[in-house]
C-alpha cells in the first residue's frame, strides 16, 4: 500500500485525512493479488539469498527449486504471508492518517509531517502484524525439511514456538522489522516526492500519468532499498540455519558482528536484486491497478 504523496496546502485548514474503508479494501485486496502471483517469489528468492550468503542467484533459485518446485517459491505464503497481505496496508494508513495530524498539530509542516507519519506506520506495521509473519515466513523458508518421517505442518511449528519461547519467540527479530519498515517508509515518501518533481519537469502544477506514477514510485521504492542491510540482519535474526560458532540467540548487534565476520561489507547487501523486483511489481500492482480500481468502484 503506497502511501499518499498528493501535494497538501499548508494553508488549509488542518484536519486528520480521511480514511476510506473501501480503499482500504481494495489495497487488502490488490497486495493479496501481488503476494500470490509474483510477490512471495521474490520474497523467498531474497530470503534464500540473505540467509546463505555464498550463494549465488542461480543457485539460491536451484536450492528453492529443489524443495518443491514451483510451490517451493511460495513457501511461507499460506498462511502467513496472507495474513500479513491483508492487514498491513490498513494498519499502514489508519496510522498514518492519526499520526500525520498529531505533527501537523504539533507544528511540523506538510512535508516532515508526511515523513514522519510514515516512518511511525511502518513501525506500527511491525509490531502488529508483520512482525510474526516475517518471522515465519522466514522459518518456512530456512528450516531443514527432509526425512522420511512425517512434516510438521507451519502451524504446528508456530505453535510449538509460541509453547517454549512466548510471544518474543514468534516475534524474533521484530525490531528489525521495525528499523527496516521505519526507514523505507521515511524514505520511500520523500524519494517518490522527489521523482515526481523531476519527472514533472518545470511545470510543476501537471498532474502525472499513470506511467508516470508507476516510474515515480518504482524509483522511490527501488531506492528505498538503501537499508537493505537492516533486511539482511532480520532475516539473520529470525533463520533456522544452524551453523558452527552461529550464536544461538542473536541481537540486532551480534546479527551485524556475525555477517561481517561471516561475509564482510557486501554480506549486508545480499538479495538487494529480488528485494528491489519485489518492490517494483508492488509498485505496479498498487499503483497501475489501484488507481484503477479505485476510480471503478467509485463511480458505483
Amino acid at each position: 500500500m503506497a502511501i499518499d504523496t498528493t501535494p497538501v496546502d499548508p494553508n488549509a485548514p488542518l484536519q486528520k485525512k480521511p480514511v476510506s474503508w473501501k480503499n482500504l479494501a481494495i489495497g487488502g485486496a490488490l497486495n493479496m493479488f501481488e503476494i500470490s502471483t509474483l510477490g512471495q517469489p521474490f520474497e523467498v528468492i531474497k530470503t534464500q539469498m540473505a540467509a546463505n550468503r555464498g550463494q549465488s542467484m542461480a543457485a539460491s533459485i536451484a536450492t528453492i527449486w529443489s524443495r518443491g518446485g514451483i510451490f517451493g517459491f511460495y513457501q511461507g505464503l499460506v498462511p502467513w504471508g496472507w495474513i500479513e497481505a491483508s492487514t498491513k496496508g490498513s494498519v499502514l494508513m489508519l496510522a498514518v492518517s492519526e499520526l500525520e495530524y498529531q505533527f501537523r498539530v504539533w507544528g511540523a509542516s506538510v512535508p516532515v509531517a508526511g515523513i514522519l507519519g510514515g516512518m511511525g506506520g511502518g513501525v506500527a506495521q511491525a509490531y502488529t502484524t508483520m512482525g510474526f509473519c516475517t518471522f515465519m515466513k522466514t522459518v518456512e523458508v530456512t528450516r531443514h525439511k527432509g526425512g522420511s518421517g512425517p512434516q510438521q505442518s507451519t502451524i504446528q511449528i508456530a505453535l510449538d514456538i509460541l509453547k517454549r519461547e512466548g510471544i518474543a519467540g514468534i516475534n524474533k527479530g521484530v525490531n528489525a522489522v521495525a528499523v527496516r519498515q521505519c526507514t523505507n517508509w521515511g524514505s520511500r515518501f520523500g524519494l517518490s516526492r522527489i521523482a515526481e518533481d523531476v519527472i514533472k519537469g518545470k511545470d510543476k502544477n501537471r498532474k502525472l500519468s499513470d506511467m508516470e506514477k508507476i516510474a515515480a514510485s518504482s524509483i522511490g521504492g527501488a531506492l528505498s532499498t538503501w537499508n537493505q542491510p537492516i533486511e539482511v540482519i532480520r532475516i539473520e535474526m529470525q533463520s533456522q540455519l544452524k551453523m558452527e560458532g552461529r550464536p544461538e540467540k542473536m541481537t540486532m548487534a551480534t546479527a551485524a558482528r556475525w555477517i561481517y565476520k561471516q561475509n564482510g561489507v557486501l554480506g549486508f547487501y545480499r538479495g538487494v536484486t529480488p528485494r528491489i523486483g519485489l518492490s517494483v511489481y508492488l509498485t505496479i500492482c498498487m499503483v497501475a491497478f489501484g488507481d484503477k480500481l479505485k476510480a471503478y468502484f467509485a463511480d458505483k
